[in-house]
């Protein structure tokens, strides 16, 4: 019991670090003045009231479906603009809220890493499967690992709440593995 109640005392220390909140700086496109004024601008001019209606009614079904927005078209349309000035006067390409611009195809800003998501989902379906096969329920890690496979989601869209989640998703895996190592 001792040696439980002191996992599960590091497991919310590992926790609490790593939800503390630290500085945070935005990506040096994020917070390059050109590309907040064009996406001001972008944003006033097209996203509301007959603009915004114009942009869902032209924007293709597949598009809405997975969530793009009018101010995620103004970010796209922005970064694009700042990098084509970045790269006329001769400077690297700067990173956007995290990540390298991309062109889009279809929905998909990073269409490799999207296939490789996908590839990791059915990997971890099949051993998902395996495990159930291999491991009987009543094993102590039996519910956590098979509760833990459904948390991980793998969203090639580029809206905040799929993004947010892949994060939390991600920390979560580091300290999964570090919860099971006490508990083995």
């Amino acid at each position: 019991r001792a040696a439980m109640a002191a996992r599960a005392a590091l497991l919310l220390l590992l926790l609490t670090a790593a939800a503390a909140p630290g500085p945070a700086r935005g990506s040096q496109g994020d917070r390059e003045p050109l590309y907040r004024e064009c996406l001001s601008r972008c944003e006033r001019q097209n996203c509301s009231g007959a603009a915004l209606r114009h942009f869902r009614a032209r924007q293709p079904l597949y598009m809405g479906l997975t969530g793009w927005t009018c101010r995620d078209e103004c970010k796209y349309e922005c970064m694009w603009l700042t990098v084509r000035l970045y790269q006329q006067g001769g400077h690297r390409v700067p990173q956007f809220h995290g990540k390298w611009p991309f062109s889009r195809f279809l929905f998909f800003q990073e269409p490799a890493s999207a296939f490789a998501s996908f590839l990791n989902g059915l990997a971890s379906l099949v051993m998902l499967l395996r495990y159930r096969a291999a491991v009987p329920p009543a094993a102590p890690t039996y519910p956590t690992c098979v509760a833990f496979a459904w948390v991980r989601p793998s969203c090639p869209f580029p809206s905040q709440i799929p993004q947010k989640l892949d994060y939390f998703c991600a920390s979560a895996v580091v300290l999964h593995s570090v919860y099971l190592c006490c508990v083995r």
